[in-house]
């Protein structure tokens, strides 16, 4: 589809689209909420979420109309591998139905390329969804204080209306934080509209305690925020405020800021990254044969002895092996790579934070080998990286004229 405008001819049924693949990331496991959800049921809302959202898509897009991605295209790759490993049946038949899922989740992906143009038409989906996400969150807290801090996790706010963990709410409400921040230095959107997104998102975020999600959000801000500073004055006056205030709360405020980051843990547990190193020690040490260490032993629910992995390349090297942390790895610096190439914007600066917030987050978070909100993140960076469709070329009208007639010498001068 062409478009003289980034994303002016994407349908509005595509941010449905968009909203649905939300959906299905969500996931099933989580807190007890208020009103006793089965996991079934959850499980049968997420899948229909994935089913709807490929058959919108394709109905959107008949002619089958895609974009070449490199991005999509690895993940298709990743496919491989996960197939290979999940046919052994080691993680059960839930490996095989795991991969049902990716394929159709990429499937998707690639329907959708047709309209990733390099516009921030997908990046205003991403937060209104996710917004919409938090606002479940917070009408829990309200409904329920209870039930949304529980101390099963010390306290930290959990979805008490949807089964959702603090990790999860408080990467949704630092990739908000950080895409509504750029939109505002690149003046897409005004600043009272931007406070009604950053200034509660904030709120839950520091109720879920989360580190990873705050320090990937000041992290990926600064890299993306640096990209614009030789472009844009409104970035080098953020820049520089947000320096200033960061050296006073850090004077002012370290020990309420250490408190929080502590969470009431020792710094002996800190160090350990809260008991995840004996895991991932544990997975390295298991013995594998020649083609697990390949492909991996399936797809799983990213645990490893009944404990969670917590980590994107132990979980991608447990479930699809060394060929699965190559692709991996190829996504991401591919990624990283085209956002260096190409010329400051807003798009870019978007692109870039995405990038290093996956990148960041998957020390100490699994999802970069399935069907996860990273790879919707990633996505999302793939779309903004997109060259922009060239605008059909204009017609010029042909302007009929007379046929120049030559009057014989004699005619001339009569009527």
């Amino acid at each position: 589809m062409s478009t003289d405008t980034p994303g002016a001819g994407t349908p509005k049924a595509v941010g449905i689209v968009w909203g649905l693949l939300i959906l299905n990331t969500l996931g099933s496991a989580g807190a007890k909420t208020i009103i006793p959800l089965p996991r079934s049921l959850i499980q049968l809302v997420t899948m229909g979420a994935l089913v709807g959202a490929f058959a919108l898509a394709l109905g959107l897009n008949l002619r089958l109309r895609i974009r070449s991605s490199a991005f999509v295209l690895l993940l298709t790759l990743l496919l491989v591998p996960s197939v290979i490993s999940s046919l052994q049946l080691e993680s059960g038949l839930g490996a095989l139905f795991r991969c049902g899922r990716l394929a159709l989740f990429i499937a998707t992906l690639w329907l959708l390329t047709r309209w990733w143009d390099g516009g921030l038409t997908f990046v205003r989906h991403h937060i209104r969804m996710y917004f919409a996400v938090l606002g479940s969150v917070a009408a829990g807290a309200l409904v329920s204080p209870g039930a949304a801090m529980p101390e099963l996790y010390g306290g930290r706010l959990v979805g008490a209306l949807w089964p959702l963990t603090p990790p999860q709410i408080g990467q949704y409400a630092a990739v908000i934080i950080g895409l509504t921040v750029l939109l505002v230095l690149g003046r897409r959107t005004d600043k009272a509209s931007a406070a009604v997104i950053i200034v509660p998102s904030l709120v839950l975020l520091a109720l879920t305690h989360t580190r990873t999600a705050t320090l990937g959000m000041l992290m990926g801000l600064t890299l993306a925020i640096g990209s614009l500073v030789l472009t844009s004055a409104a970035a080098r006056r953020f820049f520089t405020w947000a320096v200033v205030i960061v050296a006073v709360a850090g004077v002012g405020f370290a020990p309420a800021l250490r408190a929080w980051f502590l969470r009431g843990q020792s710094q002996e547990y800190l160090t350990s990254l809260t008991g995840r190193a004996k895991v991932w020690d544990a997975l390295l040490a298991a013995p594998r044969t020649t083609g697990e260490k390949l492909f991996g032993m399936g797809l799983g629910d990213k645990s490893f002895g009944g404990l969670p992995i917590d980590n994107s390349w132990y979980a991608v090297y447990q479930e699809q092996g060394w060929a699965g942390v190559v692709l991996v790895s190829a996504i991401i610096l591919v990624l990283g790579g085209v956002a260096l190439l190409r010329p400051p914007s807003l798009a870019r600066a978007c692109a870039i934070f995405l990038i290093s917030y996956c990148a960041i987050a998957s020390y100490t978070e699994a999802g970069l080998g399935d069907a996860s909100p990273y790879l919707l993140h990633l996505a999302l960076a793939a779309s903004l990286l997109a060259t922009p469709t060239a605008p059909a070329p204009l017609m010029t009208p042909v302007t009929p004229t007379t046929p120049h007639i030559r009057v014989p010498s004699w005619a001339r001068g009569r009527r």
